[in-house]
This record gives structure tokens, C-alpha cells and sequence, in this order.
């Protein structure tokens, strides 16, 4: 199942940037792990792809007399005499000259040997450092750097300044760097001619060189030409292999449905409601996909509360008048089970045969769903990653339905896709995706939007308090209980720590019993499945009206009669969570309220995420705000989330250069999908560069 020539060798000229960054000039074993953390990789590849913050310009070079306070500099000084350390603690002091002044040299735990050999009284050294003014005196504490006037080019020059983790310093980072930027191979440009002369942008090489040297602020803007080639040579990769995938699977042999409707009308008869243009035109789509003899593989990008389960639904009628079966995947069991429940009224009325798999299926239960999965008996299947074990066979899976689709890696949903030959595949997400994220994460799909809220949802009110307005939120959900209300409180994400999480939820369920008694509930993400389904269900039928949780229940929960949402210090938050947590209320009849506490001493951007909250329900909207206010490696919560992160590339500042290489890829393919002219081997080069090799040769196995 290969679908362009990816099976050559690395080439070649690449094989020093992949070396281990042990090779590397004062990076050792304890350091190459410091390395590691910091840049993500072991490889010095990794280094060079680690851009530098600031820098620091030490050819500032003024006599003594005319030094400035707390700014670097480097001075010629004669070293006077050395006076050692009274006692501990207190430094020891060389004095030093020029001429036109005097200067303090001090140490703090330095051996009077090392000094003494580094700084000889009666001989002229180099010192580069800051120089700071003390009870009247010149001083600089600890030089960074120490030379002969011989050697004094060496040390004025032009310091890049790196993000760094504890252990590690500048300087060591700076000698790595410098023997990785000595490994630089030249490589043939993958570049438009045109295009790279249009912008005035330098050769690969060059641009690597410049990045980790750079000579005044503006080398650091993400619109010098250097950062734009950088960047759009990843964005470019980016591109390249994700049109590669879709390449394979458009060419793949997918099955020509014959929709004709017949059970999906069924389903909408039973509908309480009428359909949404935008639900609606998704269905269309999905429909002439189907009619199509090439695998499908679409996104449905829907907010919450917009639909999805039903366009999921009346495309998996497709296949099941086929003679196929259709299968639906969940991130979590508590929503698998939901997805029962929702399906379970359309499916009978339908006549369509549904079963449900998750991991408390076991033994002989297991065993005989198994069965009925295997011999075609259950026509829908419902369930977790567990669908995609090895174990799982069907016995003619037409289409696979992946929802939040952000919790799943790209290499799961092909595992689905491909129980059977020639399945269809529709994935949902409920978290809005910005349109530069969808590009780069899902540009091997097609992308359908329901961006409309079905008839009869009411607006939510979005109210900001202060946390110290606590007792008056307790107050206001006592009131609101006695007419039917239920109301989820949410606790503060102290940190990434379940720990935390659990006690802050539980500090305050305590304080919530003494106001409501048995009325209050608590579920986290320790909780056995068991009893969080058994919570649940108390809160779903009323037994238990205040719901105290961790962010366990931000996704999928859905509970139409609760109409309040608190959440304890939203600050913490970001805003696609903050979104999908409101998104738990106002799905029924009753007004609903979204409560946002929040601390003192707010930053500004903490300010303005819930300020965006207050103002918009539009997820879309919310999602672009999220990305400009926190980049593109942390949107949605990237890192922990499949979605792909740039070292070169901020998608904030490149936005624009990733249309750009979509539309470049796209013609490219279009004269060498194969990637066999000279440009096209370039590109090759690109894909290896990027390590994007890797994922293609995964995409395209099996």
C-alpha cells in the first residue's frame, strides 16, 4: 500500500544532522539528556532547529571612565592585584585598570588558583560583561567571558541568546550550537526560483547559518527573511506529506454507495426537530463522497450543540442499506455509552441492530459481542479504542465514525479505516479548529462545518464574578434548584496534576454539603468507570442536582435538564476548554447561566480570554482567538493532543506562507506526484529533513 517512492535511503548528505548531539563539542551524557528536554530530541538536528530568543553584542568596547551602568561590555584592563576572600561568603576582588579608571573583578566561590591563572597581576586581559556600579565603585561580577588582547575578536561578537532548562547555560548551548552549525550540509533548493527570489529570501543553508547568528533585533522577527524561509520550509513539508496521504487514500479503492434514503428517513420522521441548512449541506457532501468509488475521509468540524450525531447517524445509513456495517469510536467510555443513548431511538426506528464495546466488557460478554461484531449480526457498533484492537474483527465495515478526533492520533483513525477494505472514514471534533490548525492537521481531509446552532437552543449568559463572590453564586443556585435546576461546578486545573485536581474538587464538595446536603455529587477522572456512570446517572435523573467535578466531564456529558455551569478560577483555563465546558449547558428548555470565578492580579491575557468568553459563543470565533492569543503550539492544548507543533513555523505570524505551501503543494502534485524531477528529489530531501519520511511511510503501511 505504497503510493510515492518514500522506501530510498535517508540521502546522504543528511546523515551528520541526524548523528547523536553527544558528537557534539562539550555535550556529554548527563548533558545530552539536558538537551533533550530542552529541545525535544537527541539529534542534532534538534539543536539547530532550537532558535535563538535575544542576543547579546559585546562589541561594545568603552574606556572605563566612560562605561555605562548595567549594560554589556567588553574593556582591555591590566589586573592590579588580587585580594582574596576574608572570610566565606564575601567575594574575592581583583583590581584591574585602564588608565582613564579602575574596575572591580569579582568572584563569588572561586579558587584563588583558577583566578590567578585566568587573570595574572601585571598582564592585560579582555573581560566581557555587565558593568555594574557599587557604593561608588565600577565592578563587574563574574565576566562571561575572559581573553588575551590577542584573542579579544573572539570574545567581541554577537551572543544569540536560547530558551533554556535548568542545568543548562547559554554558553554550553552556544559551543554545541556552533559545532552543529560546522555539520551544515548544502542541499539542493526545493524552492520556487521565482517564489525565493519574490521575497528575497536565502539558501537553506545561509538561513541556518543567519538564524543562530544573528546581528541586530530585527533578525529576530518571525518576518525577517530568514525566520520566513525557515518557517516556510517546514509549513511546506507540512503540506507536502499530509496531500501525500490524501494522494494515497483518494487513490485507494473505496466503495460507490447506492444512497437512497430509505432508513435515514426513517429517523428524521422521529426527529422532534428540523434539520439545519448547515446539517443538512454536510450530509450532501458526505452523500456524494459516498456515491464515490474512493475512500472517504472527511472532517466534520461542528461546536458544540451544533448536530453532529445526526449527520453521523444518516451517513451511516448509507452503508447499512449496503449490507455493510458502521462503527463509531469515543475517546472516553462515558461518552461511548452516551452515544447509545443517543442512537438507540434512531437505530430502532430504523431497525438497525447496534451493539457497544468499551473495556468493562469482559469474559464471556466480551466474547459474545465479539461474536456478533464478526459475523455482521451487529450492524452498528458503539465503543472506545477498543474497536481498533487487533482482536476486533468485523464482517464488513463500511464506514468508521471517529469522535474528538483531537484526543485520537492520526495512525488510530487509520487503524479503524482499515478492519476492512475500502472504509469510509468521518471524523468529528466538537473542539473549533482554526482554519491555519485545520490546514495543518487535517489537511489530508476534506472539511464539512456545521455552523449553526439547531432551532430552539437559547443563548447561554456568560457572567464574570470575582472569586470572592462565592457565597453569592451558592446563593443564586439555591434559588435557581427550587424550579427544577441542576448545576455543575467545575474546580480550578491547579496544574497538569490529578493530585491537585482531586483535592481541589473535593475541598470543595465539602463546603457545597453543608449548603445542599445530599443534593451534591462529586465525579473526577480517578473515579472506576462504574461509579462515575453510577454519579452520572444520579445527576442525569435528578437525584443529585450539584454536580462537583474535575474537567472530566468536559467533554460529550450531556444532561439537558442542567442549565448552570461554575467554574472556580476560569483564569486557568484555556478558552477552547473554557468553551467545552460551557457547551455543557443549554441544551434544554430552561435559561442558562455560565458562571466564571475568577482570582485577583489577572494577567492581560487572562483578562481577555474571559472577556472573549463573556462576549461570543462562536467556538470558530473563540478558536481564532485562542491562537492569537496563545500560539499555535499550545492551541487546543496541542501537546497533549495530536496536533502538530512547529519549531520554525508560528502559525500566528505564518498563517498566510501555510496557504501559500497548500496551494504550492497542490502543483507540484499536480506535474510530479511521484516526486521524480529534480525539484521533486529536493522535496524528498524536505520530507526527510522534517522527519515527515516517517510519517508517511506509517500513513501509507498496512
Amino acid at each position: 500500500m505504497c503510493y510515492i517512492e518514500i522506501t530510498m535511503p535517508r540521502p546522504f548528505e543528511l546523515d551528520p544532522l541526524f548523528r547523536n548531539i553527544t558528537t557534539l563539542p562539550g555535550v556529554g551524557p548527563k548533558n545530552a539528556k539536558l538537551f533533550d528536554k530542552l529541545t525535544g530530541g537527541s539529534k542534532i538536528l534538534d539543536i539547530l532547529f532550537h532558535k535563538p530568543v535575544d542576543f547579546i553584542d559585546r562589541r561594545f568596547s568603552p574606556v572605563l571612565k566612560d562605561a555605562p551602568k548595567d549594560q554589556i561590555a567588553t574593556i582591555e584592563v591590566r589586573i592590579e592585584r588580587i585580594s582574596p576572600a576574608a572570610r566565606r561568603g564575601l567575594p574575592t576582588r581583583v583590581k584591574a585598570t585602564d588608565n582613564t579608571g579602575n574596575i572591580d573583578i569579582i568572584f563569588f566561590n572561586a579558587s584563588k588558583v583558577w583566578i590567578e591563572k585566568q587573570l595574572p597581576v601585571g598582564e592585560v586581559r579582555v573581560l566581557s560583561g555587565k558593568i555594574e556600579h557599587y557604593q561608588g565603585q565600577i565592578q563587574m561580577v563574574h565576566p562571561d567571558a575572559i581573553a588575551t588582547s590577542e584573542d579579544r575578536t573572539s570574545i567581541e561578537t554577537i551572543e544569540p541568546v536560547y530558551p533554556l532548562t535548568a542545568g543548562l547555560t547559554n554558553k554550553t548551548l552556544r559551543k554545541a550550537q556552533k559545532g552543529a552549525l560546522g555539520t551544515l550540509p548544502a542541499l539542493s533548493e526545493w524552492l520556487d526560483d521565482a517564489y525565493k527570489v519574490k521575497n528575497k529570501w536565502p539558501n537553506w543553508h545561509d538561513a541556518m547559518q543567519h538564524l543562530h547568528n544573528p546581528e541586530e533585533g530585527e533578525d529576530l522577527l518571525p518576518t525577517h527573511p530568514t525566520r520566513m524561509r525557515l518557517a516556510y520550509d517546514e509549513l511546506l513539508a507540512n503540506q507536502l506529506s499530509l496531500a501525500l496521504v490524501r494522494l494515497h487514500q483518494r487513490k485507494q479503492n473505496g466503495r460507490a454507495w447506492q444512497v437512497t434514503g430509505i432508513l435515514r428517513q426513517k429517523i428524521l420522521n422521529i426527529l422532534p426537530f428540523d434539520l439545519t441548512d448547515a446539517q443538512k449541506n454536510s450530509i450532501a457532501e458526505i452523500d456524494d463522497d459516498m456515491k464515490a468509488p474512493l475512500k472517504m475521509l472527511r472532517l466534520l468540524q461542528g461546536d458544540v450543540g451544533s448536530g453532529k450525531t445526526i449527520v453521523a447517524a444518516c451517513a451511516m445509513m448509507n452503508v447499512i442499506e449496503g449490507g455493510a456495517q458502521a462503527a463509531i469510536m469515543a475517546p472516553t467510555e462515558i461518552l461511548a455509552r452516551q452515544h447509545e443513548e443517543s442512537f438507540a431511538p434512531w437505530l430502532d426506528a430504523a431497525g438497525v441492530s447496534y451493539i457497544t464495546l468499551t473495556g468493562r466488557n469482559k469474559g464471556k460478554e466480551r466474547t459474545a459481542i465479539l461474536e456478533q461484531i464478526a459475523s455482521g449480526e451487529a450492524q452498528v457498533v458503539i465503543g472506545t479504542h477498543a474497536l481498533f484492537q487487533d482482536t476486533i474483527e468485523f464482517n464488513n465495515l463500511g464506514i468508521a465514525v471517529i469522535d474528538e478526533q483531537h484526543r485520537f492520533g492520526v495512525h488510530q483513525r487509520l487503524a479503524l479505516s482499515q478492519k476492512s477494505k475500502g472504509t469510509d472514514v468521518l471524523v468529528m471534533t466538537a473542539t473549533p479548529i482554526p482554519r491555519t490548525l485545520t490546514l495543518t492537521a487535517y489537511g489530508d481531509m476534506e472539511v464539512s462545518r456545521l455552523d449553526e446552532k439547531p432551532p430552539g437552543r437559547q443563548p447561554i449568559d456568560t457572567l464574570l464574578f470575582p472569586k470572592e463572590k462565592v457565597e453569592s453564586i451558592i446563593d443564586a443556585i439555591k434559588r435557581q434548584l427550587t424550579t427544577g435546576a441542576r448545576a455543575y461546578w467545575v474546580c480550578p486545573l491547579v496544574e497538569e496534576s490529578e493530585k491537585l485536581d482531586l483535592e481541589a474538587a473535593e475541598a470543595r464538595y465539602d463546603v457545597l454539603k453543608d449548603y445542599f446536603g445530599s443534593d451534591v455529587g462529586l465525579i473526577h477522572g480517578r473515579m472506576k468507570p462504574l461509579e462515575k456512570d453510577t454519579v452520572m446517572a444520579a445527576f442525569a435523573c435528578g437525584d443529585i442536582k450539584v454536580l462537583v467535578a474535575t474537567t472530566v466531564i468536559e467533554v460529550g456529558v450531556n444532561v439537558p435538564e442542567a442549565n448552570i455551569m461554575v467554574i472556580e478560577q476560569a483564569e486557568r483555563f484555556g478558552l477552547a476548554q473554557l468553551h467545552q465546558l460551557r457547551g455543557r449547558v443549554g441544551r434544554g428548555a430552561a435559561k442558562s447561566f455560565c458562571f466564571l470565578l475568577y482570582a485577583t492580579g489577572l494577567s492581560q491575557t487572562a483578562k481577555e480570554r474571559l472577556i472573549v468568553m463573556r462576549d461570543t459563543e462562536d467556538g470558530f470565533v473563540i478558536a481564532e482567538k485562542d491562537l492569537e492569543l496563545r500560539g499555535g503550539g499550545e492551541i487546543l492544548g496541542t501537546r497533549q493532543s495530536g496536533l502538530p507543533t512547529f519549531k520554525l513555523a508560528d502559525l500566528t505570524a505564518h498563517g498566510e506562507l501555510l496557504q501559500t505551501a497548500r496551494d504550492d503543494t497542490k502543483l507540484i502534485l499536480s506535474k510530479d506526484e511521484t516526486l521524480e524531477t529534480e525539484r521533486g528529489k529536493a522535496l524528498k530531501t524536505l520530507l526527510y529533513l522534517f522527519e515527515q519520511d516517517q510519517a508517511i511511510k506509517r500513513l501509507g503501511a498496512g
